[in-house]
């Protein structure tokens, strides 16, 4: 089956897009890519959203900005798709697409995992079965609905010939990490902080978007006290399954008033790196190799402090010849395959589940 993956993550940046051919199991062949920029008036609506959708209890609430957020989310999506088949993708080739929609609120522990954008919307505008509402399923089965990608990790690592044990880590806003052992077993669990953390205190501070290229992480220094406070959260030693919600760590950026801008970003971006290489005590072997991937990979600053503390080697989606920005469009376009075809998508070594669970929706155009 052909697929279209869409992915906008908890940085909210724009929506990755990616065509994907596979049975469900296997990888055949990784296709054409795209991406969609959020403009800056429509990332103002999402920020505003999430900072809403903080005090939701009831999961279809869509009163006020949030309305509003899901009609951007849902239509940048539709074009996501719609420049990618002006490209040269054929539409009449593809026989579904997965759409994650944008999360604004991710908290397991009260049974609420909430993803703006309208599935129904989206299929009748695009003329294409659309799977969406992914996380719950899971999330109704007491697992924690994240990470949903480690099963794709493992047909892409096993389509690349990578070997095993392996890591694949992607940073976007939040940091997570899938580990595939040496017989394939499945681990996969939210490490930390990603971007999220870096980008709002970077765009509070100076008005960019991001700390581009790791520039403002290089010309600082991490304060090792607050380093240490940040690093002594409960989370960080608490046992996998676990996930995190995008604001979980919203809090810290008090404890950086009395640092400079350089040192600042110096310092969550090392409480960023600590966390993903402290994740590898909760693994049961150690991997041979990290895998990379996300806006992360493209931070100079956080590669090299991955690579000062772990023992294997550390390379990027690019370097192993995989994609940095359309890894996880890619994996929604294969769930949605796996949700067409009622194969699993959680396993109780990524999630917490019982058992394998199968999830998401299918709207039809």
């Amino acid at each position: 089956m052909r697929a279209i993956g869409l992915m906008s993550g908890t940085s909210l940046d724009g929506v990755d897009v990616a065509v994907v051919d596979t049975d469900g199991e296997v990888v055949q062949d990784l296709g054409p890519s795209g991406y969609r920029a959020y403009r800056e008036d429509e990332k103002a609506i999402l920020r505003r959203a999430l900072a809403t959708a903080a005090v939701l209890d009831n999961r279809h609430d869509r009163s006020g900005v949030l309305a509003e957020a899901e009609r951007i989310v849902t239509d940048a999506h539709a074009e996501a798709i719609e420049n990618l088949v002006g490209a040269g993708v054929d539409v009449s080739a593809v026989d579904i697409v997965g759409f994650h929609g944008q999360t604004v609120l991710h908290r397991p522990e009260r049974g609420l995992t909430v993803q703006l954008g309208n599935g129904a919307a989206l299929a009748r505008r695009v003329g294409l079965p659309v799977a969406y509402d992914f996380r719950q399923a899971d999330v109704s089965a007491h697992g924690q609905g994240a990470p949903l990608v480690p099963v794709f990790h493992r047909a892409l690592v096993r389509k690349a010939g990578l070997p095993v044990p392996l890591a694949v880590v992607n940073i976007g806003g939040v940091a997570n990490i899938t580990f595939i052992g040496s017989d394939g077993t499945l681990t996969g669990f939210d490490t930390g902080p990603g971007n999220a953390l870096i980008d709002d205190l970077v765009r509070k501070r100076t008005g960019a978007d991001c700390d581009r290229d790791g520039m403002l992480a290089l010309s600082g220094k991490p304060d090792p006290t607050v380093l240490a406070r940040l690093c002594a959260a409960p989370y960080f030693d608490a046992p996998p399954p676990k996930s995190l919600d995008r604001n979980t760590f919203a809090d810290v950026a008090g404890q950086l008033d009395a640092l400079s801008d350089a040192d600042a970003v110096a310092t969550l971006t090392a409480f960023t790196a600590n966390s993903i290489a402290g994740a590898a005590s909760h693994l049961a072997e150690r991997p041979d190799l990290w895998v990379v991937a996300g806006g992360g990979a493209r931070n100079p600053a956080i590669l090299q402090l991955l690579a000062r503390q772990m023992v294997a080697p550390v390379r990027t989606a690019a370097d192993v010849g995989l994609s940095i920005d359309a890894l996880e469009a890619q994996a929604f376009g294969y769930l949605a395959v796996r949700t067409r075809l009622g194969l699993p998508l959680t396993f109780p070594g990524t999630t917490g589940v019982s058992r394998p669970l199968t999830g998401g929706v299918v709207a039809l155009p």
